[in-house]
Parts: C-alpha cells; sequence; structure tokens
C-alpha cells in the first residue's frame, strides 16, 4: 500500500513562488521514481516534474528555469519526501497540483493540492 500526502498549495501572486511538499510512504519505495503533475480547469494531467531513472530529471517546457524539483531520501525504503519549487510563477500555472509515485510500473497519486495564481 503507498500513500501520498500532498501540501503547501494556496493563493499566489503572479511573479510569487511557491514550495510544494509530498509524503509518500509504502513498502521498497527505494525502486520508485516520483514526481509531480497538474491538471487545470478543462485540461488533461500533464507533468510537472519528476525523477526518471538513474536519478535524472524531467522538466515540462512551460516551467523549465523557473521549477526544480527535489527528493530527500532520508528513509527511502519506507517514506520519500518530494519537493516542487516554483518561481516567477503565472496565472497559467494555476491547477491543482498532483504527487505521483511509480513502481514496478503501477501509478500511485496524492489526493492533489489547490494552487491558484491571482492578484
Amino acid at each position: 500500500q503507498v500513500q501520498l500526502v500532498e501540501s503547501g498549495g494556496g493563493l499566489v501572486q503572479p511573479g510569487g513562488s511557491l514550495r510544494l511538499s509530498c509524503a509518500a510512504s509504502g513498502n521498497n519505495l527505494g525502486f520508485a521514481t516520483v514526481g509531480w503533475y497538474r491538471q487545470a480547469p478543462g485540461k488533461q494531467r500533464e507533468l510537472v516534474a519528476r525523477f526518471t531513472g538513474g536519478g535524472d530529471t524531467a522538466y515540462a517546457d512551460s516551467v523549465k528555469g523557473r521549477c526544480t524539483i527535489s527528493r530527500d531520501n532520508a528513509n527511502a525504503k519506507n517514506t520519500v519526501y518530494v519537493q516542487l519549487q516554483m518561481n516567477a510563477v503565472k496565472p497559467e500555472d494555476t491547477a491543482v497540483y498532483y504527487c505521483n509515485l511509480r513502481k514496478f510500473g503501477l501509478d500511485y497519486w496524492g489526493q492533489g493540492t489547490q494552487v491558484t495564481v491571482s492578484p
């Protein structure tokens, strides 16, 4: 059983910064990759940033240069912490942000956290 809990969403002014956190718990998480996705109203869920195999990272073009994903493997067997730092936010960053964990080809999702970018 894998559980993911996100935190850190809310209202942010354009040009500001936000930091999202995710706590992922389960068994054998050392084999998992993690990332962040988002879904805006009326749109499909899309990748924001994620770790790929080997510890590399991938970012959506729309957030490159503004976004950093980080991971804390302090207890990688059972708990992984994933953060998303986004700077210079724009109204088009408004969405529900989801933490994702992928293990043995299966995707697990958090409940999502709303981010609204507005004056």
